[in-house]
């Protein structure tokens, strides 16, 4: 039996935030990877290590948990305004699938380190000591994140004690304005809340009928009430990923949202969007222990939220849901905003199951209609190993 041998292909693995992906320049992939399509798929499905039935990656570069399988494609960008364009890439874990839906939050902190390091930014606009700002066109969604990204000596600067929770060792910040960021999806018309309300009475079969913000901003989120369906919003992952009844029901209200969101037609479509839409429920403050053991008072946060990502409980928060929970925040009478006390807000820190994040929003009503400028995090990021990844050369 003949077989082709390994090929490598330059990468470089980074954290951002509280996830870890796989980073390529487009220009260092296959021609054939260069373009969207089964090949691309097939490729990084095969760096990662899916499909995977153990669920373990263990032949591939994936960490087995949905902040861990990930990958993204930046290059230069043509687009007026813009320095790079950003593509993610959501690898599935056990299932043949690479979903393109939506963004990442996290290692969005990442994309512009990345750039400069790879010399896909301008030297002139690099200063030796500073702050450099990267303008990034976020592919998948259509958006623009500005990136402000600490430089010492020419080179980015990635040690710190900026102090992430869900992250062991402090880093260097990396602020992100993600601009604009109401989420242009299709089906939904571009709207920030596609059903017309700031909360709605959603029916879901077997479970009841709950109220709920369903929110286009950062990336498409449902929330719900922690207590309405049986929770009081400082569980652990321990508590839900290991009850397979309770993984059902979440899937099965986010099909039901996905659906009155426009996000999909029918309720079967919900298994080719794993990672959108979001679902995540929230609760007035209360004490809890982080995952870490950390203590976390009622008084430090505003208002606990816990969310699902690709079918599971995330370990800390997903930028991107962090957007849209300040968003939400930021619109008196929404769900979020109600649990954080209500009225006007620009700035939330909620409690998630690692501790602590502040994410702020600038909002506004115009004619009747929720916009929000912008909203605002910091995050870090780090590159961790950098070379060549290797795969077979008859993987895609």
């Amino acid at each position: 039996m003949s077989s082709k041998p390994q090929i490598k292909i330059p990468a470089t693995y980074m954290r951002g935030g509280t996830s870890k992906g796989v980073f390529f320049r487009l220009q260092d992939l296959p021609d054939v990877a260069r373009q969207p399509g089964a090949a691309r798929d097939q490729l990084l499905m095969r760096v990662i290590g899916s499909p995977d039935p153990y669920g373990k990656q263990i032949d591939g570069m994936g960490g087995a948990t949905s902040s861990t399988s990930k990958t993204v494609i930046v290059s230069r960008s043509t687009r007026p305004g813009h320095d790079i364009d950003y593509l993610f890439g959501q690898v599935a874990i056990d299932k043949a699938f690479v979903d393109w839906s939506g963004n990442c939050g996290n290692l969005s902190a990442a994309v512009g380190p990345f750039a400069i390091s790879s010399g896909l930014i301008d030297p002139n606009r690099v200063p030796d000591n500073g702050v450099a700002t990267v303008r990034i066109w976020q592919a998948n969604i259509g958006k623009t994140i500005v990136a402000h990204v600490p430089v010492t000596n020419g080179q980015v600067q990635e040690t710190g004690d900026f102090e992430l929770d869900g992250v062991t060792f402090p880093a260097a910040e990396v602020q992100l304005e993600f601009l604009d960021p109401a989420a242009e999806e299709e089906g939904a018309g571009g709207a920030m809340f596609p059903t017309g309300h700031l909360v709605d009475d959603l029916e879901v079969p077997g479970v009841g009928t709950l109220k709920a913000t369903m929110i286009n901003a950062g990336i498409p989120t449902i929330f719900v009430n922690a207590e309405a369906i049986g929770y009081t919003g400082t569980e652990l992952q321990d508590a839900i990923n290991g009850d397979a009844k309770a993984l059902e029901k979440f899937e099965t209200i986010r099909a039901h949202g996905a659906l009155r969101m426009g996000l999909i037609k029918h309720l079967d479509e919900i298994a080719t969007r794993q990672h959108t839409p979001k679902i995540a429920f929230v609760a007035r403050p209360a004490a809890y222990a982080a995952s870490s053991g950390k203590r976390v008072e009622s008084g430090d946060v505003d208002l606990l939220v816990r969310a699902m990502s690709m079918g599971k409980l995330h370990h800390a928060m997903m930028g991107t849901a962090a957007v849209a929970i300040g968003t939400a925040a930021a619109i008196p009478g929404t769900l979020v905003n109600l649990a954080a006390g209500g009225g006007e807000r620009h700035a939330v820190r909620f409690g998630h199951p690692s501790g602590t994040l502040r994410v702020g929003a600038e909002a506004s009503q115009q004619n009747g209609e929720w916009t929000v400028t912008k909203a605002i995090m910091s995050r870090s990021a780090r590159v961790l190993m950098e070379g060549w990844v290797r795969v077979p050369g008859d993987a895609f």
